[in-house]
């Protein structure tokens, strides 16, 4: 059995000189053993996130055999202008491709875009696909821009021309004045945060013009939407401004995206598989990161209302499909 790991970061080497192209947007670079922002330490991190070695390494202790390298939130730039923005996603798209060229068989390089201007994003996503990179990372929204945002869309729209998959990711966490401690806004708003980007996208309409071609996968097992989508039903039955711009209700959608397994409870993971169905879920750690799987797959592996061939489909089977390893 492959397994596959749809959902890890990676932060390219990057100086504090260079970082200084994304000035007043963070001006994220690494320090050894630290992601700075500016200069202030951000978190802690192992070499695993610079060191395609130290990674591979210890995808072999644990049994992963390909690993979908995005980069990690902080380095999305959306703040920054878009001609900047642009210039910036190109540096670290470079940097993936080169991280990933360590280890080709293992290691998979998604691309970030300026996502702020949809005309730019859709410019970097064809040319990071010419470069070699096998999808696209962006975040849930840009400033108060929803996924379901027409420039978003018409963007999305560009990926499925390309043939290039989707892996969104929250971040920027919403109510984050009230979170200030216990990782509250990893905890909660990350939750949210990635409802809200599917929600938007149901009860928009957005889904009705996309094409069926869009391989979009949500990560954290998408948030809260599962287990709260009984509530989003129950409001597009009863209320007509939550079903004003969508023909059908959240649930006849969950066959239009995918999701990670990133829940750490098999009984989470049972009702995902339930409403999304297994064909629908693939393994995602949130590697490296100390609040990802540690042991990468366990919650599928401990979850006993899987057979066999649906434990293979989320280990593996189902990111083969989406990340065109299967052609």
């Amino acid at each position: 059995m492959t397994v596959i790991d749809v959902h890890t970061h990676v932060f390219p080497r990057i100086t504090r000189e260079e970082a200084r192209m994304l000035a007043g947007a963070g001006e994220p670079w690494l320090r050894e053993g630290m992601m700075m922002s500016g200069e202030d330490d951000y978190r802690p991190v192992t070499p695993e996130l610079w060191d395609a070695g130290a990674r591979v390494a210890a995808m072999d202790r644990t049994g992963v055999d390909v690993q979908a390298v995005s980069s990690t939130p902080l380095l999305f730039g959306y703040a920054a202008d878009a001609a900047r923005a642009a210039e910036w996603c190109a540096m670290v798209n470079d940097r993936i491709l080169a991280y990933c060229a360590q280890a080709p068989d293992r290691l998979l390089p998604l691309c970030q875009v300026p996502l702020q201007d949809a005309g730019l994003a859709a410019r970097t996503v064809s040319e990071a696909k010419e470069a070699g990179h096998r999808g696209v990372h962006i975040g849930n929204h840009v400033g108060p821009r929803n996924l379901d945002d027409p420039d978003i869309v018409a963007f999305l729209a560009h990926c499925a021309e390309q043939d290039m998959p989707v892996l969104v990711h929250p971040w920027d966490m919403l109510g984050a004045d009230r979170m200030s401690g216990h990782m509250l806004p990893w905890l909660v708003g990350m939750a949210a945060e990635t409802q809200l980007g599917i929600l938007s996208l149901m009860l928009s309409g957005a889904f009705e013009r996309l094409p069926r071609s869009l391989r979009l996968c949500f990560c954290h097992g998408g948030g809260s939407f599962a287990f709260l989508l009984g509530r989003a039903d129950n409001a597009w039955h009863n209320r007509d401004l939550v079903r004003a711009h969508s023909p059908r209700p959240p649930s006849a959608y969950t066959d239009r995206f995918h999701v990670d397994s990133a829940v750490f409870d098999p009984r989470a993971l049972r009702l995902l598989v339930e409403v999304m169905g297994a064909e629908r879920v693939m393994l995602g750690t949130d590697f490296p990161f100390p609040l990802g799987e540690q042991e990468p797959g366990s919650t599928v592996r401990d979850c006993p209302e899987l057979d066999d061939a649906a434990r293979a489909a989320i280990l593996g089977g189902n990111a083969a499909a989406f990340l065109g390893l299967a052609r």
